[in-house]
């Protein structure tokens, strides 16, 4: 039988639990858009500093400068990988979907300076320009850094503006600097930024 007091076309009244469970999406939704976010691993960035150390170790007194770019390469990978592992982790960690809305911004602002970075390489790589390569790295793993790090913990984008002028020295300083400023960034910013953030915001 048709409540006599609702109208044509009009909805029935939410009940309670729907209400309620209505109110705790909206609630849910204007804290993750208003929110930070917090699945970047300071650890993981830790354990990246170090690889990045080894890897400046590795090569200090290899001449060849391709397999110089092929053993940062290798490098880069497995702090890729660690990194997204460990994001996962303390993601989950802390009961919050790494692919939501914040998560999706962080890494639509990361990942195009990432591309832009590979492409070059191989441009860079073909045409025997190692030199340049250095700053190719640090400018726009710091560019993205930065765009990312704008949705993230302060700790983030202050790491990025770093990476960003590590590699405007690399593009003015003597071309024998480039293993020196890629230690000093993918090393030395990793470990700093690394610990800060385990220590601060939850690992």
């Amino acid at each position: 039988m048709v409540d006599k007091h609702l109208q044509v076309g009009q909805r029935p009244p939410l009940s309670l639990g729907d209400r309620a469970a209505a109110d705790l999406r909206y609630i849910r939704s204007t804290l993750e858009n208003s929110g930070r976010f917090t699945a970047v691993s300071g650890w993981s960035g830790v354990f990246m500093g170090i690889v990045a150390l080894a890897a400046a170790a590795v090569t200090a007194n290899v001449d060849d400068p391709r397999r110089t770019v092929q053993v940062w390469l290798l490098a880069a990978g497995v702090a890729f990988v660690s990194g997204s592992w460990a994001m996962q982790c303390k993601a989950a960690a802390q009961g919050v979907p790494l692919f939501g809305h914040l998560g999706r911004r962080f890494l639509f602002g990361l990942t195009p300076p990432l591309f832009v970075g590979a492409v070059l390489t191989i441009a860079l790589f073909r045409a025997g320009d190692f030199e340049s390569i250095p700053a190719v790295w640090l400018l726009l793993y710091g560019a993205g850094i930065v765009a990312g790090g704008v949705y993230s913990v302060p700790a983030v984008p202050i790491t990025g503006i770093g990476f960003l002028a590590l590699g405007t020295l690399a593009v003015f300083a003597p071309a024998g600097w480039g293993l020196t400023l890629l230690a000093l960034g993918f090393g030395g910013l990793h470990l700093a930024a690394g610990l800060w953030i385990a220590r601060h915001h939850g690992g």
